[in-house]
């Protein structure tokens, strides 16, 4: 049990992964992340309308080294190691993710890639990494 009486099992690394939620839920995923004994982030990519304004958002919120390259490789390479902030486990909460899926597909997609395969390699190391990526919460109304 967390010290807020709720548990979503955050610190397993085996349930943690790459995940959706609506925008209302960002805020509890946040609190649950720190009681869970995470280092979370909050990443605004609300406005964000590609590639370099995406990497540059990224590194300052994960407050990336100096030199750290603007490129998929080099987000990859730091999404897989993270040093520069030791911690228990990770929880990345994207905000405004839908800015930068409407905007430009092809680097969504490549930042889902690159978060699930560095949520593998943590996975395997027995520390959680999650992501969750913050869509409006109309995103998710079913169909009847």
């Amino acid at each position: 049990m967390s010290a807020s009486g709720f548990d979503l099992g955050l610190s397993d690394p085996a349930r943690s992964g790459v995940f959706f939620v609506g925008s209302s839920d960002i805020a509890t995923l946040d609190a649950a992340s720190r009681d869970a004994g995470l280092l979370a982030r909050r990443i605004d990519l609300a406005g964000c309308t590609g590639k370099p304004m995406l990497m540059l958002r990224m590194a300052t919120a994960l407050d990336f080294p100096a030199g750290s390259g603007r490129n998929w490789d080099a987000l990859a390479d730091r999404l897989r190691d993270l040093s520069w902030l030791p911690a228990a486990g990770y929880a990345l909460l994207f905000e405004g993710a839908a800015d930068v899926r409407d905007a430009d597909e092809t680097s969504f997609e490549t930042l889902l890639d690159l978060l699930d395969e560095a949520s593998s390699g943590w996975r395997a190391r027995g520390i959680a990494f999650w992501a969750f990526l913050a869509l409006p919460d109309e995103d998710f109304v079913d169909a009847d």
